[in-house]
């Protein structure tokens, strides 16, 4: 009975809005940081290492970059709400979770080779649909169609406006 408690409570905290990450993609991590009473926006790009318990509230991925020559790993939790933006630059063909082996390596050793994959396609985020929202979806394609009927009327009538002051 408390897993069922656990369990709510933590899938009330999950994002609707994730993006399908995995081990070998190149991201970029947008980023709260709060310094005093302001929040900036931060981003880290690198390598994801690791990913951990991808169906959880408490899923993490691990994304390493090397900088200056001294590799820095960092650590996000994706349903925080803190990270604010995870995208997708490169998805690279890898055969296990943990790219752990990625730290003694360096130079040409290090790179993982490269996957073709539509980028606009897996930066969309994944929304839970759910039936009741679909019905409210048709009727606002309905309303946006009608002033984009009314818009030409209102162009063709514009220039004769215009003309007549121009003749006189």
């Amino acid at each position: 009975m408390s897993f069922s408690i656990l369990k709510q409570i933590g899938d009330a905290q999950k994002k609707k809005k994730v993006v399908d990450v995995r081990s070998g993609d190149t991201v970029k991590v947008t980023q709260k940081i709060k310094e005093g009473d302001k929040f900036r926006l931060q981003m880290f790009e690198g390598v994801v290492i690791r990913v951990d318990r991808k169906e959880s509230h408490t899923a993490r991925i691990v994304v390493r970059k090397v900088t200056s020559g001294v590799g820095v790993e960092k650590s996000f939790l994706i349903h925080s709400p803190l990270v604010e933006k995870i995208e997708i630059t490169k998805r690279s063909k890898v055969r296990r979770n943990n790219l752990s082996y990625l730290r003694a390596r360096s130079g040409k050793s290090a790179r993982l080779s490269s996957k073709d994959f539509d980028r606009a396609a897996v930066n969309d985020v994944k929304v839970e649909e759910v039936p009741a929202e679909e019905a409210p979806v048709e009727k606002e394609e309905q309303n946006e169609e009608a002033p984009k009927a009314e818009a030409p009327a209102d162009e063709a009538e514009k220039p004769a406006e215009e003309a007549k002051p121009a003749e006189a």
